[in-house]
């Protein structure tokens, strides 16, 4: 009896979490369907991935994208409708025809598409976890009342969600478990010498050792802020306090993380790191599917290193413990914070050692209030942007003296 493939929006679909899920989907033609796919402004890459799988709705952010991409798009995929600006994202995301929301828009500016796909009863895939860091509350309680599944799409933690027992509900803190083991991978810099730290290159950061992610990321991974949003992001997830959380590195990034029970069981999901297997999983749960990813062979790799972090090297993991144990509009003026101060980097503005000490100011310099309305999150998301600018002016300054 053959069923009807399941409606998918791909929200940043042209960064390397949209290129891997298109790649899954391609090996599954019976079993999904590309609604919508979304991007920034990269006309050219959507383009292409709209010819290949023929989507009703093609987004640009940016305007002007928008308007090269129904140029290419005229006689190469006419029944493709484009739309352009952040209202038509947060559309996509929300359309009855729609089963399934890939949320991989990086940075806060997938927060509300994420949140309209939660309100709208949609399976989603969280691999964008600002909108939990930012607004977790109010995206849980989203998922409660609407009925949304909530599959996490994060390495590690689609490595936790593996490790729990079938029945487990997301938000809810698991029955049995002591705790979860976040592992990380160390970045670039995990044995550089800390005072070579302040030279290090925008090239340097973004080479990361194992996985094949976006300049963004790949910063935040070489500061271990990816960490601590992920610990954040664990929090909500998972229903667990700080405490019950562990960061450990782990070099190989075979062992993706680890949940670890009352009578002293220790449970690990183990892979190549290949996003395509947490995207594989959580497209299919809860049935297994093909990713295209190779297996793991153990004998291989022969060694598996286990590290605490060192939070003289990783002073950013200090500031997300931090902000979780405040609560409130901590995390999202965290988050934004971070944003300007890497991008900042990305641009030369300021050495890869002042990002930390950008975002520990803008924490001091703005009031934290209760996350209770999506406004006031935003508004202080805002107000950390903001001050993460001023602030940048000012070490430019003193660099410039």
């Amino acid at each position: 009896m053959s069923t009807t493939p399941s409606g998918i929006t791909i929200l940043g679909s042209t960064g390397s979490i949209g290129l891997s899920t298109l790649d899954v989907i391609a090996r599954h033609p019976d079993r999904f369907r590309v609604v919508a796919l979304t991007a920034n402004a990269r006309a050219e890459e959507l383009a292409e991935q709209c010819v290949r799988f023929r989507p009703r709705y093609a987004v640009m952010a940016d305007a002007d994208a928008a308007e090269r991409l129904r140029r290419m798009l005229a006689d190469r995929s006419p029944d493709t409708e484009v739309l352009a600006g952040h209202d038509a994202l947060v559309r996509v995301a929300g359309l009855p025809e729609v089963d399934h929301v890939m949320a991989a828009i990086v940075g806060a500016a997938g927060l509300l598409p994420t949140l309209e796909a939660a309100k709208r009863g949609k399976r989603v895939l969280l691999a964008n976890k600002e909108a939990l860091v930012m607004s977790g509350a109010l995206f849980m309680q989203a998922v409660r009342e609407n009925g949304a599944g909530l599959l996490p799409v994060d390495s590690e933690h689609n490595a936790i969600f593996q490790c729990l027992p079938d029945n487990y509900t997301a938000g809810e803190p698991p029955r049995g478990v002591r705790r979860i083991l976040l592992t990380a991978s160390g970045g670039p810099f995990r044995t550089l010498p800390i005072r070579q730290l302040c030279s290090v290159t925008p090239e340097q950061a973004c080479a990361h050792p194992n996985w094949d992610m976006g300049r963004k990321i790949s910063v935040d991974s070489a500061t271990m802020m990816n960490k601590g949003l992920e610990v954040i992001e664990a929090g909500w997830l998972f229903g667990l306090e700080t405490g019950r959380i562990q960061v450990v590195l782990h070099p190989q990034s075979l062992v993706h993380s680890l949940v670890e029970y009352e009578d002293g069981s220790m449970l690990a999901q183990m892979g190549n790191p290949d996003m395509r297997i947490p995207i594989s999983h959580a497209l299919g749960w809860p049935e297994r599917i093909a990713s295209g990813a190779a297996g793991l062979d153990l004998l291989e790799h022969g060694m598996l290193q286990f590290e605490t972090p060192d939070s003289a090297r990783f002073p950013c993991l200090g500031l997300a413990s931090a902000v979780m144990e405040a609560g409130g509009t901590a995390p999202a003026i965290l988050n934004a914070a971070n944003e300007v101060a890497v991008a900042a980097f990305l641009e030369r503005q300021i050495p890869f050692t002042t990002i930390h000490r950008v975002i520990e100011d803008a924490l001091e310099r703005c009031a934290v209030q209760a996350a209770d309305t999506l406004q006031v999150i935003l508004d202080a998301d805002e107000m950390a942007r903001e001050a993460a600018a001023e602030l940048i002016m000012q070490a430019k300054v003193v660099v410039a003296r």
